[in-house]
């Protein structure tokens, strides 16, 4: 039987679950999905400093449990000598626009030649946003975009020169029921897995994440990994400042999206007790090298699977952790704010409105409705 192939290129410079949405609705194209990733450098060319390196970009593109393949180092204007090249029939991008340093469509030959297919671009995230919130870190930034601090950071860090673009301004993620479905394996354990529980505020899923989820993964030959994630304010008593960045609904997604994991408990609690090691029958208890935090009674939260003798400490061999991610911001700050304005600029340039009152582009002298097309 031949394979329907298709590619998939993006910046993934600071992968989300937006990003992994894209490659969730691009497999279900197709029969194999090989995916691109652009450099540093050419990121760094085309919008401005990239939040993650190339290496923690690959590895987490290759986590997510809908890619096959993945090519380093991808050229960030799609042409035909690169889909032939990986022997694809087609590409698959959002339906934002993506352009080049002097305001190009990047995907411009492959669309003429109709191979070229798109897929919603999921509302309510963005690499903008993020880093956004990052440099902001309001306290409020998760749960009330109504929140008067926020509405500067919309103003900051979605809007360019002549306004706000509909790609990168910010709007809130609206949670579905049906989303999580398309995210869920929903694979039950079978006899003879592992079933193993890990717990955290798993934050702007990174690739610090992704490295002890496989060696979580490592532990059995059959392991069924279960990520209980903590509420917003749970992670907000514990880690304090204003974490989280992402909020519970997010998360759930970026965990979701691993090819590590195969559920996750939503608002799990704090302490490992006994009801719910009963409950999901619970084999393996892991931590990472990170510190754990006494419970709200100064007790320790794993103490139940320690006294069952089923906790096990790992280490990842990764350092990386969601303050140093922030702090990769902060110090950059100047050149991220740049980034984003310069970003909304290069969109808002080529956005006119239709006599339908919905917007359209002006793409190498070509109209192109948004609503008509």
């Amino acid at each position: 039987m031949e394979l329907n192939v298709h590619v998939c290129l993006h910046s993934y410079d600071m992968v989300h679950y937006g990003h992994s949405n894209q490659l969730r609705q691009a497999k279900a194209m197709g029969d194999y999905l090989v995916v691109g990733v652009h450099t540093d450098e050419e990121i760094a060319k085309h919008k401005g400093p990239p939040v993650f390196t190339q290496a923690e970009r690959y590895k987490m593109i290759h986590a997510t449990k809908w890619v096959d393949e993945i090519v380093e180092g991808a050229p960030y204007v799609t042409t035909l000598e690169t889909l032939d090249k990986y022997n694809c029939d087609f590409c698959v991008h959002g339906d934002d626009i993506t352009l080049t340093v002097d305001g190009k469509d990047t995907y411009d030959e492959v669309k003429r030649m109709g191979r070229y297919r798109e897929c919603k671009r999921t509302q309510g995230v963005s690499t903008t946003d993020l880093v956004g919130r990052m440099l902001l870190l309001t306290k409020s930034h998760h749960s009330n975009v109504d929140n008067a601090d926020y509405q500067l950071h919309k103003d900051n860090f979605g809007k360019g020169p002549k306004g706000h673009s509909p790609w990168t301004g910010v709007s809130q993620f609206l949670q579905t029921s049906q989303k999580i479905i398309q995210f869920a394996s929903g694979k039950e354990p079978q006899p003879g897995d592992t079933i193993i529980y890990v717990a955290g505020a798993f934050d702007l899923f990174h690739i610090g994440h992704v490295d002890f989820l496989e060696t979580v993964h490592k532990q059995a030959e059959k392991p069924y990994v279960i990520v209980g994630l903590h509420f917003d304010q749970e992670v907000n008593r514990y880690k304090g400042k204003n974490y989280p960045i992402m909020n519970i609904h997010e998360r759930t997604l970026s965990v979701l999206a691993c090819r590590y994991v195969s559920e996750v408990v939503i608002g799990a609690p704090y302490a490992v007790g006994k009801d719910l090691l009963d409950h999901f029958k619970v084999d393996l208890v892991c931590h990472g090298k990170t510190e754990v935090f006494s419970d709200t009674d100064g007790t320790d939260p794993y103490a139940e699977p320690k006294k069952r003798g089923i906790f096990r400490v790992l280490d990842s061999s990764n350092n990386l952790t969601t303050d140093v991610i922030v702090q990769r911001i902060i110090e950059n700050r100047l050149q991220f704010e740049a980034r984003n304005q310069k970003k909304e600029a290069k969109e808002m340039a080529v956005i006119e409105w239709c006599c339908c009152g919905f917007t359209f582009l002006i793409i190498n002298g070509r109209f192109i409705c948004v609503s008509c097309k």
